[in-house]
């Protein structure tokens, strides 16, 4: 799918006057603060490429009015900075720092062209977009669950990914290298182009590798087997082979890989023959090697240095793909098995929905499109941000 360029820029306009969430979304990236929102990144991409960085606004009048005038393709966000963004000039070369902002990660589906066989490069089918479900699933069981975060708010990219961002005060307070904790913690396929084995789990399975094995494994015959394929030649066998421990079971499978079994089939005499040796052998841990490959194949691919770095830009919510046209909605990632990133609304459905609305006149005009739920979604997202801020707030005046 392409837009055309001039008939995006129409239609931005329609968006950003009568259904962009400014309030809500301010709320959010101001916690409640003007001041904190005045230094405040935003980065607006015009028609043609051009980058506008080092924005930054004072109220939400300030920001909507702005957001029409210059009717950007792309809205990016950034970190919070020790000065307003837009005076960054003024200052000396080193005094202009960012200082806190949401922790992010950053899914694309182009990471995983190693292990899908449906598509590639920007192209992503419902078959491969199995690999997105699970990397949320397990992203938002570790975040929650192993960190203690509550408030992640969950977005499409509006093309061939997902975004993550967590808004609770003490990660926005992390610094590079407790992001990068989070980080190194959660990325488990390590490795270039030319390894062919990137997984390897040393002694007893830490319990946050058991929980996304069980996680992968509600989706591993729909996506490997039945999808991808993954067994179906023996190019893909051998590539499956190398993810195992050097020299165990590769040169006596050589007429499994040639065979013209079926990958289910495959698959389970691969598994009764490395259960076979590693008996044979007395080997501790012996489903670690199982283990390692279904992690490889189906663990998230995470691009580390969007969640590291500080002042990295990541594209906002709410944001319109110049490519596609759809609006970056947030979901819940706990119902992520039932969103469905080709139903996502375009800004030419959305619009052409509030044109066609026949119902009451006094209906908000997002109200009147299928982005009502999204809108819906985030507003709750921003009150459990506020309540947090109230907490905190509480127990800081309690402080002796």
């Amino acid at each position: 799918m392409s837009v055309d360029a001039a008939e995006l820029e129409e239609l931005l306009k329609i968006y950003y006057s009568r259904l962009f969430p400014y309030s809500p979304y301010i709320k959010w990236l101001s916690y409640n603060n003007n001041e904190y929102l005045s230094k405040r990144e935003f980065c607006f991409t015009l028609n043609g490429d051009i980058y506008l960085r080092y924005k930054s606004f004072s109220n939400v009048d300030e920001f909507k009015k702005e957001l029409k005038t210059v009717n950007p393709f792309k809205i990016d966000v950034g970190a919070i900075y020790n000065v307003k963004p837009k005076d960054h000039k003024s200052f000396k070369s080193g005094s202009f720092a960012a200082v806190e902002r949401e922790v992010v990660f950053d899914i694309d589906m182009t990471d995983y062209d190693e292990v899908r066989y449906c598509c590639s490069d920007a192209k992503i089918c419902s078959d491969c977009w199995v690999f997105m479900k699970i990397a949320v699933r397990i992203i938002d069981e570790a975040l929650k669950h192993d960190f203690g975060f509550k408030n992640l708010l969950w977005v499409y990219s509006g093309r061939r990914g997902v975004h993550c961002w967590i808004a609770d005060e003490s990660a926005r307070k992390l610094t590079n290298n407790g992001r990068g904790a989070i980080a190194d913690y959660l990325s488990l396929v390590i490795g270039g182009d030319q390894q062919a084995k990137k997984v390897t789990i040393p002694g007893i399975p830490h319990p946050s590798i058991k929980r996304s094995v069980n996680i992968i494994s509600r989706y591993f015959e729909e996506l490997m087997i039945d999808s991808q394929d993954f067994l179906g030649t023996p190019e893909k066998c051998q590539k499956v082979l190398s993810m195992f421990p050097a020299k165990t079971i590769q040169d006596d499978l050589q007429s499994w890989a040639t065979s013209h079994q079926d990958s289910k089939t495959k698959w389970n005499k691969l598994k009764d023959a490395w259960s076979t040796f590693a008996k044979k052998r007395k080997l501790k841990n012996e489903n670690n090697a199982i283990y390692e490959v279904v992690l490889q194949l189906c663990y998230p691919r995470l691009d580390v240095n969007v969640t590291k770095g500080l002042n990295h830009l990541l594209k906002s919510p709410f944001s319109v793909h110049p490519k596609t046209g759809r609006v970056c909605v947030p979901f819940l990632a706990q119902s992520v098995d039932n969103f469905d990133p080709f139903s996502v609304p375009t800004l030419k459905e959305t619009i052409a929905e509030v044109d066609n609305w026949s119902g009451d006149s006094t209906v908000l005009d997002y109200a009147k499109t299928s982005l009502k739920p999204s809108i819906d979604l985030f507003k709750k997202f921003v009150r459990s941000c506020e309540r947090e801020n109230t907490e905190e707030n509480k127990e800081n005046s309690m402080s002796w």
